[in-house]
């Protein structure tokens, strides 16, 4: 691929994948958005101002690339369905539902065209995803419970804060789940990841859910604040929504380490290290880097890659792993590569 643009580049998580694109792609890497400002902080990368909301925008942004990376909420469905009618490889680190079941069901039109798409590319979903396969593979059986713990410290995007206040009303009861070292047994709150919603589809399980904590114990049941009527309430006033989510922006009361977990019965693996946001820019990078021999239509990455080989390579850009001893040959619904 010659052409690799990301749409909503200048945000937390689409910095980090060009960022890790320029190392691992020896093409062109163009970062799209609104705000010039903003697009070139990150070095080598080609800045493209240009509003995607718009036809013209759009058409700007897709001229002359091979793929697009897509890290923004906005019209997901629509530049999916505009990259595919033209050919062009989609990747999209979304991790909102309905949003992916839109894009899904465009695999007709990306088998028709030749085209390819990739969705679960992030941490969360997408590394969940391959550790939830790579439980299954290795003999795990009955429903997945995945982990995910997140830093209060680090400075995430708008557009990840925007969906967890958006989320935090739909949150599930508490739960308790295991992460690797330093963290321990933790409480979490179910928060409504898309992997949850395509797991059973894809690896045959008959339920999935996903829990979301902090590093800090203290901060954590603020997640699970809005489930109460009175402050789900409040949150959806404009002003205090957006007081909410200022404060989000400007307090870092903790670190920046992550870990993902996923267990199947009594087989679990698990994903760690600093900067989730890193994480998820290069996982993104590398599912880029494997989309030319990729079967056309639209995948979600534990159908597209192997889970041990992927895992263990975006583990080498400093991160931890920790897969089960054994895992099984992929079984035939592993059919996209």
């Amino acid at each position: 691929m010659e052409r690799i643009t990301v749409i909503g580049g200048s945000g937390a998580v689409g910095r980090e994948v060009c960022a890790a694109l320029l190392r691992l792609h020896p093409g062109e890497v163009v970062a799209v958005g609104r705000a010039a400002a903003k697009l070139g902080t990150v070095p080598g990368v080609r800045a493209l101002r240009a509003d995607i909301g718009r036809d013209d925008g759009l058409a700007c942004a897709l001229d002359g690339t091979d793929a697009v990376v897509m890290c923004t909420e906005q019209d997901g469905d629509r530049v999916a369905r505009a990259c595919l009618g033209r050919g062009i490889g989609y990747l999209d680190v979304s991790a909102s539902a309905p949003r992916l079941r839109a894009v899904a069901a465009l695999d007709g039109l990306a088998r028709e065209r030749g085209a390819t798409a990739v969705l679960s590319v992030g941490l969360a979903p997408g590394v969940t995803n391959l550790l939830a396969r790579s439980v299954t593979d290795a003999g795990g059986g009955g429903p997945i419970r995945i982990g995910v713990l997140v830093g209060a410290g680090e400075r995430h995007g708008a557009g990840a804060l925007d969906w967890i206040l958006d989320s935090m009303e739909q949150a599930g009861a508490p739960t308790r789940i295991r992460f690797p070292p330093p963290y321990g047994l933790r409480t979490a709150y179910r928060f409504p990841f898309s992997d949850q919603y395509t797991l059973p589809e894809t690896l045959g399980a008959p339920a999935a859910e996903t829990g979301l904590c902090l590093d800090t114990r203290a901060l954590t049941p603020l997640l699970g604040a809005a489930r109460r009527p009175f402050a789900a309430r409040l949150l959806r006033r404009p002003r205090v929504r957006a007081a909410a989510r200022r404060a989000l922006l400007r307090v870092h009361a903790g670190g920046d380490g992550f870990a993902a977990t996923a267990a199947r019965g009594q087989v679990t693996a698990w994903f760690s290290g600093r900067s989730q946001s890193r994480a998820s820019g290069v996982a993104a990078a590398l599912a880029a880097g494997r989309l030319p021999g990729l079967a056309p239509g639209v995948h979600h990455i534990e159908q597209a890659v192997d889970p041990v080989g992927f895992l263990t390579e975006l583990a080498a850009h400093g991160f931890v792993l920790g897969l089960p001893e054994e895992v099984v040959p992929p079984g035939p619904h592993y059919d996209a590569q």
